[in-house]
């Protein structure tokens, strides 16, 4: 069996590394660091891919010296799946999805959407924020996966969460930004919540609710973090009324004909577990 085929394989086949109490300790801290999601020969198969199609799509050509916050922190490009179809395999994949909906105890995950994030060599840091700002869902049953495409140590940036924050109402209103770096870093200070960084091996990744607060370093080392995302929601969650710009962008771009109380069922987000 090649390879691909070995990898493939892996992408369909259930992840058996949560433990008994996985959902329960996710509800409770916000986030999850698990061990060997992927092995590093899958990785391997798919990081090249992804980070061709991240040279080709990119459209931040200026000086790092140049860019504001967002931009230093890393190059981003949106739902890689609809361009190529191997990115599509990693994207869909029921092993990522299955452990999302166990996580977030739902029968089922549709697909929001995917995003590549390379934080460049002595890329600036990732301000404290929280994803669901810019989602206009109607529950909080959503996650993001956190997929690192290379071993990740603490020198290069790793994604770091404020552990039981997913249940504190203050700065959800709150764009990412130098703004929120500051508010959310004394908010965090001020309430005692755990702020939790840890290295990723190659193969770990991340899981983390939608009002999780969190942030990462700046990338001090010499090469690219390179790192893929998911977002995944319930299967029964609607979309509604858009309380921002952003959210009023994301309904548009990510829920395409989907009006406020009605399920998103458009092309691109379908059902993967």
């Amino acid at each position: 069996m090649t390879i691909t085929n070995i990898a493939v394989d892996e992408l369909a086949t259930p992840y058996d590394g949560l433990s008994p109490t996985a959902t329960a300790d996710f509800n409770h801290n916000g986030f999850v660091h698990l061990s060997g999601v992927l092995s590093p020969d899958t990785i391997a198969e798919y990081e090249p891919t992804i980070t061709s199609e991240v040279i080709r799509l990119n459209t931040q050509h200026l000086p790092l010296a140049e860019r504001d916050t967002y931009g230093k922190a890393f190059l981003q490009v949106t739902n890689l799946w609809q361009q190529n179809e191997k990115v599509k395999e990693l994207v869909f994949s029921r092993r990522l999805a299955g452990i999302a909906a166990a996580l977030l105890g739902v029968h089922a995950v549709r697909l929001y959407h995917d995003q590549a994030l390379y934080k460049e060599p002595s890329g600036g840091i990732t301000p404290w924020h929280a994803d669901q700002y810019y989602w206009p869902l109607s529950s909080d049953r959503c996650l993001t996966i956190w997929l690192p495409l290379q071993e990740t140590p603490l020198e290069m940036g790793p994604l770091a969460f404020a552990r039981g924050s997913h249940n504190f109402a203050f700065g959800r209103d709150l764009p990412i930004s130098d703004e929120s770096e500051a508010r959310l870093k004394a908010a965090v200070a001020e309430q005692d919540f755990e702020d939790v960084v840890e290295p990723f091996a190659l193969g770990d990744a991340s899981f983390h609710r939608g009002w999780t607060f969190h942030h990462a370093g700046p990338n001090r080392g010499t090469q690219p973090r390179r790192v893929m995302t998911v977002i995944y929601m319930d299967a029964d969650i609607r979309a509604t009324t858009p309380t921002n710009d952003n959210q009023t962008a994301d309904l548009a771009n990510w829920m395409p004909g989907t009006a406020p109380g009605q399920l998103p069922q458009s092309p691109l987000n379908p059902i993967l577990s």
